[in-house]
């Protein structure tokens, strides 16, 4: 294959769309000439209509200058026909997720445009290549797919299909810096980057909910509070809305031949079926009024302290955190090689549920309680209490009201291996840690896609590193030990980086072009 030079100042969209319509907006915007297509002619002009009063309100704002609009406008106009699109350096499908319907755009198209012309797919799931397929030169297929609202999610990913030219994905990597947009670079694997890594967060927190762990706003208040994302998993996906959101986990799944990481759950299946869908429709799994998300207050703490604590010494530095509690609570502290028969048992597990904590270290079930420690306890926005199946209401309450005694709220869950951010977090970095294995993207691209295409406070790779390889390995490891289910089985790049005390960002050393070590001959 010989690789072209492709300049791109004309760009072509078909389907006018939400999506369209962002794409056109931001390469208007950028000085780029843009031609829309849709089958219904309608939607042409009511999608240019759209981009009209939109400038005029970013104008009013202060955000856009007037002769920016009246040049941004110019630069749009209509195609009545697929013809229309001939002289288009490149051209983006938004159109229906359909590989089918794709491919036969494609060949047409391939009949329109001239040879230096690429051709783009906004497909969030499709395989690039399988698209790419039905054309006679399958080389300037590329995916470029930007996420919803394309003015404000300012990254898109660049996807090379495994006949596509390499120049071709870096004229459209050199056009999304030019509107203002991060490109980051992937293989063709199914959900690229983004929602690949997504994973994580949504089918765990499923998971979890499945199980019978946790409410959904309660899953939702330690993913946000304990753990410090913006949304909890129940949140974006009433977000991004399950006619979306649940066909594209069954994509994935399907598409890497049932990954038990990727396993989508009975419950959004449920919901769809029966129109829950999400904010669009003013219910899913919240009920919204006027766009508001209705949410009971949460009920008030318990405020018998315990007579006396006992804190297993299993890990040192999650022992100290929940000594400083009990110190700033008065509660007097049963530092006895056992627990004496009136003391409130408290446990740190990392991976393990507090059942096997309790029998692991010989301790009376019905007084153990387990905090988890993976996220600082001083200072927090939230702390997650656990209970055994044994527990009775008194220790429960009683441990409830210790560490909740200096006003921070504390959500009770029954058993659970990992706790919830344990194992949704330990989730998010494994499979961040495997796109890293697999080569799909570099450490740097995984990073920046999910931070600016999720809205995570880090990537994945940053985020095991914050918290520590080692202890993500030891939580993975300790839910597979209980549960024996493969979808938590640590991904190599993790437990050899873990392992040598190196960071998940780094690749491996001889492959990193900044590292300039000694030759050892």
């Amino acid at each position: 294959m010989t690789s072209r030079q492709f300049s791109i100042e004309t760009i072509g969209i078909v389907g006018t769309g939400a999506m369209g319509r962002g794409i056109a907006q931001i390469a208007a915007l950028s000085g780029l000439n843009v031609r829309l297509y849709d089958t219904n002619p309608e939607a042409v002009g009511a999608a240019r209509d759209y981009l009209a009063d939109t400038f005029a309100k970013l104008a009013a704002k202060g955000k856009l200058e007037p002769a920016r609009v009246t040049a941004a406008l110019a630069c749009v106009t209509g195609a009545a026909a697929i013809a229309d699109l001939a002289g288009c350096d490149l051209v983006v499908e938004a159109i229906v997720e359909k590989l089918d319907v794709k491919r036969t755009l494609f060949r047409e198209l391939e009949t329109v445009v001239g040879g230096n012309c690429v051709l783009a797919s906004n497909t969030s799931s499709l395989s690039i290549t399988s698209i790419a397929a039905g054309c006679q030169n399958p080389s300037r297929v590329v995916g470029y797919h930007f996420f919803n609202p394309v003015p404000l999610m300012k990254v898109v990913e660049v996807i090379d299909g495994l006949r596509g030219d390499p120049a071709a994905g870096d004229a459209l990597m050199s056009l999304a810096r030019r509107m203002g947009h991060t490109p980051v670079r992937a293989k063709d694997m199914p959900g690229f980057i983004v929602n690949h890594a997504g994973r994580g967060m949504n089918t765990e927190g499923l998971r979890v909910a499945g199980e019978g762990v946790a409410s959904f706003v309660d899953i939702d208040r330690i993913m946000r509070e304990q753990a410090g994302f913006r949304l909890g998993p129940f949140e974006l996906l009433d977000l991004t809305a399950l006619d979306v959101s649940h066909p594209v986990m069954e994509s994935i799944y399907h598409q890497f031949y049932e990954e038990p990481r990727f396993t989508p759950s009975p419950i959004t299946g449920t919901r769809l079926a029966g129109g829950l869908i999400g904010r669009k429709t003013g219910e899913g799994f919240y009920r919204y009024v006027d766009g508001k998300q209705q949410l009971e207050a949460e009920a008030a703490a318990p405020t018998g302290l315990p007579k006396r604590v006992w804190v297993s010494r299993r890990y040192p530095e999650a022992r100290e955190a929940v000594l400083q509690i009990v110190a700033k609570s008065g509660v007097a502290l049963d530092e006895g090689a056992t627990p004496a028969a009136d003391s409130l048992i408290v446990v740190t597990p990392f991976g393990h549920d507090a059942t096997t904590a309790a029998v692991d270290e010989n301790l009376d079930a019905s007084r153990v309680v387990a905090i988890d420690a993976l996220f600082p306890l001083a200072g927090a926005q939230r702390r997650t209490l656990m209970t055994t199946p044994a527990t009775t209401r008194a220790a429960r309450d009683a441990g409830h009201a210790l560490f909740a005694a200096d006003n921070v709220p504390v959500t009770v869950i029954r058993d659970s291996t990992g706790f919830v951010a344990q194992r949704v977090v330990a989730t998010i970095v494994n499979i961040g840690c495997d796109i890293a294995q697999k080569q799909i993207a570099s450490p740097l691209d995984i990073d920046l896609a999910v931070t600016l295409g999720l809205g995570y406070p880090r990537g994945p790779l940053a985020l095991g590193d914050a918290l520590g390889a080692k202890t993500i390995l030891t939580i993975l490891r300790n839910i597979s030990s209980v549960l024996e289910d493969p979808r938590y089985r640590p991904s190599p790049w993790l437990a050899r980086r873990a392992q040598l005390g190196l960071s998940l960002t780094q690749p491996d050393i001889a492959d990193d072009t900044n590292t300039h070590a000694k030759d050892p001959r």
